[in-house]
């Protein structure tokens, strides 16, 4: 796979961000169509009125995900990434057939727990790595977690609609149908994967226990559960203090994404191409930081809320983006899946503290004091990115680096 000149993507790493963004959009829209109206839906089966259940049943796919991540990742280290992502996809689209024949609330729980079964995130990310040189790797994982956003932000506006017309067993079904096709992507588009790094694996210990992989999984953990423990709040203040019921709520979550796609673009830019990664990272943090001291100071002004779910969005994008990058970049060539595996379990496991930690502060407390716990979590984060070792210095052969293995991170 040759480029032109070190600084321009190829056609193959285009092709892989491409295609494996789709991959993520396809199954990722999949999980969240179901979001907007499963409550709804749940209220007419049995067990549907037990809310416990219905909460259950929306969060147990994050809980399979966070105890397969691991497992699914090692076995990508030592089979191949292509061979687990078929398998993690096949998983999610039997889980989705599952739930789209449930009768009631049980059945959807064990649909939803199938579909967590198949967890791919360690195996794409790592495969994009693979296909990917260092000096445009936050450029593709930037590709994956714009392509997140952007299918949330679709799924929010097409969800109700698609309820009306094909009702929950219907988006069920097509759930399964797009993972079927996100198959045939990864046999047929996405190029093929390089050949693992001969030598021996790594002791797990030392991915798990690398000081700079803790930081950088303690920051994924950090921005999920500010993520979710942010938008249990987030929408009563939007029918609160800018009087717009939830079926409105797309208008200012659209734009706000849109417009941080837009906006995160040159830090990327500044990253990459003038060898600054780790200043922006820390920025973004900082950016993260200001966003929620801004939210807790006006959480009962509408204007606040809305400037910071922009300014939330910019720096959460270019973070999904750094972080993964960062890990494929520090972990060990023939370890790299396992260390994903670990990075994706810290990120499950953030939204569901951040789901229950932001619950149980609204209910005891108020919005703004989810604000502020948010705050204090990401001080101790950006203390831990201050105190990172440098990188190791960048490779920029024409060949993807993951042929020829990753430099480890001494620390």
């Amino acid at each position: 796979m040759l480029s032109p000149t070190p600084d321009a993507m190829s056609r193959d790493e285009i092709r892989a961000g491409a295609s494996l963004a789709s991959i993520f959009a396809l199954r990722m829209l999949g999980l969240f169509l179901i979001l907007p109206v499963f409550a709804i839906h749940a209220q007419g089966i049995p067990g549907g009125d037990n809310l416990t259940l219905v909460g259950i049943a929306l969060g147990a796919y994050g809980l399979t995900q966070s105890i397969f991540q691991i497992p699914f990742g090692m076995a990508a280290d030592h089979f191949g990434r292509k061979k687990v992502i078929i398998l993690g996809l096949l998983l999610f689209a039997f889980g989705s057939a599952v739930a789209a024949l449930s009768t009631d609330i049980w059945w959807a729980i064990i649909g939803r727990v199938l579909q967590g079964a198949g967890a791919i995130s360690a195996a794409v990310t790592a495969l994009a790595a693979d296909l990917t040189r260092e000096q445009h790797r936050t450029k593709v994982m930037a590709m994956i977690g714009s392509s997140i956003g952007l299918v949330f932000a679709l799924s929010m506006i097409v969800a109700p609609a698609l309820y009306a017309v094909i009702g929950m067993a219907g988006i069920f079904w097509l759930t399964g149908i797009l993972a079927l096709a996100a198959i045939g992507l990864v046999t047929h588009v996405v190029p093929p994967a390089p050949p693992l790094p001969p030598g021996p694996k790594p002791p797990f210990r030392d991915v798990l226990f690398n000081p700079s992989l803790l930081r950088l999984n303690l920051g994924i953990f950090s921005l999920h559960t500010v993520q979710m423990a942010m938008f249990v709040v987030v929408p009563g203040l939007l029918v609160k203090y800018g009087e717009m019921p939830v079926t409105s709520h797309w208008k200012v979550y659209l734009p706000a994404v849109l417009a941080s796609f837009v906006l995160m673009v040159p830090a990327i830019i500044i990253a990459e191409k003038r060898n600054k990664v780790q200043v922006v990272f820390v920025g973004a943090i900082c950016l993260l930081l200001a966003t929620v001291l801004a939210m807790w100071g006006g959480s009962t002004n509408f204007a606040v809320i809305a400037g910071g779910l922009l300014s939330f969005f910019i720096a959460f994008n270019i973070l999904e983006a750094m972080l993964p990058s960062l890990v494929s970049r520090i972990a060990p060539a023939r370890a790299k899946g396992a260390a994903l595996g670990v990075y994706n379990t810290t990120q499950a496991l953030g939204l569901f503290v951040g789901g229950a930690l932001g619950g149980w502060l609204v209910e005891n407390f108020d919005a703004a004091a989810v604000f502020l716990c948010d705050a204090v979590m990401v001080v101790v984060w950006l203390a831990a990115a201050l105190t990172m070792a440098p990188l190791p210095a960048r490779k920029t052969q024409a060949q993807p680096v993951a042929a020829h293995g990753i430099l480890e991170t001494k620390s």
